[in-house]
């Protein structure tokens, strides 16, 4: 073996495992790539639907705490996050903001309306956007879905979760920004 093969072998590792940690346990606090500062906001359409209207969204909210959550409408683990944000949304809709972000891209069989039609299925009662260039996701460093990413009321990102979040994790993490 010669001295590039190894060299690219030990790069490869660090990539892996760096990647790995990422996907597994997120970003971590204070971590977001510059989401939410103003050379790199990130802005989403929002859609008509319930608690949603249709227009635009800076993210995170200037000022105000924000939660986000990035899901599909084909991700099964999506709809059981939507029951745990259902259940907090109730306790803390009023002092932080919650923006749910599909990154679908409508055509070939998927639209607005079936977007909005999930929302309704399973409950949504705030802001939800869409964004299919997936920015956002990009910016959070999100690795799969559901993905939940808090931010402070200055848009440091406090907090980020692959997978589903339980309503304790998620009573928790919201008690402390408010």
């Amino acid at each position: 073996m010669n001295r590039r093969r190894v060299l690219a072998a030990l790069g490869g590792l660090g990539m892996t495992v760096g990647g790995g940690y990422v996907a597994l346990n997120g970003l971590g606090p204070g971590l977001g790539f510059g989401f939410g500062t103003d050379d790199v906001a990130v802005t989403v359409d929002t859609i008509d639907a319930p608690g949603s209207e249709a227009g635009q969204q800076r993210l995170p909210v200037p000022g105000r705490p924000t939660l986000v959550d990035l899901f599909a409408t084909w991700c099964v683990p999506c709809e059981a996050q939507m029951r745990s944000l259902r259940a907090v949304h109730d306790d803390f809709g009023g002092r932080v903001a919650f923006v749910s972000v599909t990154n679908e891209r409508v055509g070939g069989g998927l639209t607005l309306d079936d977007v909005r039609e999930w929302w309704i299925d399973h409950d949504g009662d705030w802001t939800v956007g869409h964004d299919p260039e997936s920015r956002l996701m990009s910016e959070l460093g999100a690795g799969g879905l559901p993905f939940l990413a808090l931010a402070d009321d200055s848009g440091e990102i406090v907090w980020t979760h692959r997978g589903v979040a339980s309503v304790e994790t998620l009573r928790a993490e919201l008690e402390a920004v408010v």
